[in-house]
């Protein structure tokens, strides 16, 4: 029997005809079910994809795309041959010294806090996207004769810091790491530093209750550490090979330092993130899975009520293998029409609510107002494979029951 003829047949099944029986009603149903799921599995993965594209882009305010930092320590000086060298790499288009620890803070009302300053060069924010996030005043550091700084929008809320007041100071402590007889003179166990706020950022709370960006030199002081950073951050060429550079700026640098790829220096939020949108698929592949079921109920009565016309086309030459193909084939159909149509509705879901924003996020949970979507090619190659293999696993059983016994007259 040839693949037209057994399309033939499949197609004419699937019509099915105007009677009590059950195999069109219960068909229809599993081809809901299949729809269903696949039409939450390809808007949920775009919610996931959505939440993780947004997530990025925040976290490119504070962690470039290569951080070298020491192995052990936490301060360190790179010879600038080495330095010279990273620059020059293809690939790399910017390089920033930053040196960061975490400072004792007061104000003029004796608001007392902890948090991380963030001594930062002229190129810092060419390496990290933090700019576009500044909701408030200057949009750049100075050490000039009154040094200022930008803070997080929670840190300069809770410390009382206007950008837009020339008199909104900020007093930072850090140890003297060269204090002696503290107990005769206790002004010298810390050293400090006074900074104005100059400017505000809001990205999420992680990054606005935490820290603080200062100028490089002024921090330099305050910790003690002339000319020593904490890390050395790269930004790179869009289509730059990051796993590449990470090797050679690792082979300039010296076993003694750690590369890091934005990635790394996230592990563990990207692998929950990646992890929550796998447990999604297996519980959503779990209800498709029990929709197969029906399914087999369908076709296994299908293959009943057709066994007249399989015994006529045994009759005209057919073989059990021709047989068994005519139902696999109408069990893919069945999971085809079904899965490509959840496919669709779920598409047309997700450009509505990309273009639209028809479900918003809780008010003032989030920086942005909707769940955001970004729909991705390979979701869908998933998705049609998954479709695929349910049809199979549904229609395989009872395509084997109709070419060993179920039918009258046929054998394998």
């Amino acid at each position: 029997m040839n693949n037209t003829l057994v399309r033939q047949l499949a197609i004419r099944y699937l019509r099915g005809k105007r009677s009590a029986n059950a195999v069109p009603v219960l068909s229809r149903i599993s081809m809901v079910a299949i729809a269903v799921g696949s039409g939450a599995m390809i808007v949920l993965f775009s919610v996931f994809n959505g939440f993780e594209h947004l997530v990025q882009d925040l976290y490119k305010a504070f962690y470039p795309d290569l951080k070298l930092s020491v192995a052990k320590g936490k301060f360190f000086v790179l010879d600038e041959q080495k330095i010279a060298r990273i620059r020059s790499l293809k690939g790399v288009e910017a390089l920033s010294y930053v040196l960061e620890d975490k400072v004792y803070i007061n104000t003029d009302n004796n608001i007392q806090r902890v948090a991380s300053v963030k001594g930062i060069d002229a190129s810092y924010f060419k390496v990290n996207n933090v700019k576009p996030y500044i909701v408030d005043g200057r949009d750049s550091v100075s050490a000039g004769r009154i040094p200022t700084a930008i803070a997080g929008e929670l840190i300069a809320n809770q410390l009382g810091a206007d950008p837009n007041s020339a008199f909104s100071k900020l007093i930072l402590y850090y140890p003297n790491l060269h204090a002696t007889n503290i107990a005769l003179n206790p002004a010298s166990a810390f050293v400090s530093a006074e900074v104005k706020v100059d400017g505000v950022f809001q990205v999420q709370e992680e990054f606005d209750s935490k820290y603080i960006l200062a100028p490089l030199p002024l921090v330099q002081y305050l910790l003690q550490q002339d000319g020593k950073y904490s890390s050395i951050e790269l930004k790179l060429a869009p289509n730059a090979d990051r796993d590449a550079l990470k090797k050679q700026v690792q082979d300039i640098a010296g076993s003694a330092f750690r590369i890091e790829t934005r990635f790394e220096q996230n592990k563990t939020l990207f692998m929950v993130m990646r992890a929550e949108k796998w447990a999604v698929y297996a519980i959503l592949l779990l209800v498709m899975l029990i929709a197969s079921f029906n399914m087999i109920g369908a076709l296994s009565l299908l293959v009943l009520e057709k066994r007249k016309d399989m015994a006529i086309l045994k009759a005209m030459g057919a073989q059990a293998a021709d047989i068994r193909r005519i139902f696999v084939t109408e069990g893919l159909l069945w999971s085809f029409i079904g899965g490509l149509s959840g496919l669709l509705l779920g598409f047309l879901l997700c450009l509505g609510q990309k273009y639209f924003g028809w479900i918003k996020l809780p008010v003032g949970a989030f920086i942005i107002e909707s769940y955001p979507v970004r729909i991705q090619s390979l979701d869908f190659v998933l998705i049609i494979i998954t479709i695929i293999a349910v049809g199979l696993l549904a229609s395989w059983v009872p395509a084997a029951r109709a070419m060993k016994g179920g039918l009258p007259g046929l054998k394998s």
